[in-house]
């Protein structure tokens, strides 16, 4: 009876072992997985703060919150269901649905770019819209900012899908989850903290230390900037993680061309280039990427303009 109760205990023991140890290898696969899309969250973390550009300071963190959730709904919901559905039954069909998502996103950016050169740029101001137009403009901003949350989402997610491909469903399932979750937060996290920045500035230029003072007003007037900065370096963000899929997507296609010339140019900078070669060789793929991401883009646009929906488009986008 005893050597029996000894027996089960000892089975729990290995039991509780093994689980540790699987919790263990989870959380890591989780960690590896959210490193290797660290590029993409940091695009994320650039596009979204255009979408509370000088909106009123009570409507901000309300806002990122909404597009939080919906960022999440778009990763558990659509995302994650469908990239498990097609990696255990049809993995081939991920790279050309990736694709299309990349190509939307470098319409997206092109179609800013080309707004600012033509001063046909009111739509690419979320903010002045949410201004004028109330309730309706905002729901409008927020419905665009998840739309493009989506496509970058799904990039996020697809990479980290790659990085535990070989893991069984259950643990693919759960280090998914860890990563949407983790990913979420950090992501939206930080663009309340770079929103609000500006108000931490004035209440520092209201306390009554000089030093407190001097960085409230550094703050304050710096923060514009950054911001108006974040709005470039995430329109220039969609044109080069939508070309990179884009030049990913199109070697494991089959047409090795492209990707060829950009990895032989990067071979050609990393040698050269001596203790600054990985980070020239990374910037060089980062410029073919973008330079792909506004051709593709300026395609589109150039498409979408002589359609009819394109017409309607550009008369709203005039008035």
């Amino acid at each position: 009876m005893s050597s029996g109760l000894f027996a089960l205990l000892d089975d729990v023991a290995a039991l509780a072992k093994l689980a540790a140890a699987s919790v263990d290898d989870v959380g890591a696969a989780a960690g590896r997985a959210t490193a290797k899309a660290a590029g993409v969250v940091i695009d994320d973390t650039a596009v979204t703060p255009q979408y509370v550009q000088g909106i009123a300071a009570e409507r901000e963190l309300p806002i990122v919150k909404r597009i939080a959730i919906g960022s999440l709904r778009n990763k558990l919901f659509i995302i994650l269901p469908v990239a498990l559905l097609l990696s255990q039954f049809a993995p081939q069909a991920l790279t050309p649905i990736l694709m299309l998502g990349a190509t939307y996103l470098c319409f997206e950016g092109a179609e800013k770019i080309w707004g600012r050169l033509t001063g046909h740029a009111n739509h690419e101001l979320p903010a002045a819209a949410m201004a004028e137009g109330g309730k309706e403009a905002e729901e409008k901003t927020v419905r665009g900012a998840i739309r493009t949350d989506l496509i970058l989402s799904a990039e996020i997610m697809v990479i980290a899908l790659n990085e535990v491909a070989s893991e069984a469903f259950w643990p693919r399932l759960i280090i998914l989850l860890v990563v949407a979750f983790v990913i979420t937060i950090v992501v939206y996290g930080v663009v309340a903290l770079i929103v609000k920045m500006d108000d931490v500035g004035l209440s520092l230029r209201e306390r009554s230390s000089a030093f407190a003072q001097r960085v409230g007003h550094a703050l304050v007037v710096g923060m514009p900037k950054v911001l108006a900065t974040l709005s470039t370096v995430g329109i220039v963000a969609m044109l080069w993680v939508g070309g990179h899929i884009l030049l990913v997507g199109t070697h494991e296609v089959g047409w090795h061309g492209p990707y060829d010339i950009v990895h032989h140019l990067e071979e050609a900078v990393r040698p050269a280039a001596g203790a600054a070669g990985p980070a020239l060789a990374w910037l060089a793929n980062t410029a073919c990427s973008a330079v792909i991401g506004l051709v593709v883009g300026s395609l589109v646009v150039a498409i979408v303009s002589v359609l009819p929906f394109g017409h309607k488009k550009a008369a709203d986008d005039a008035h």
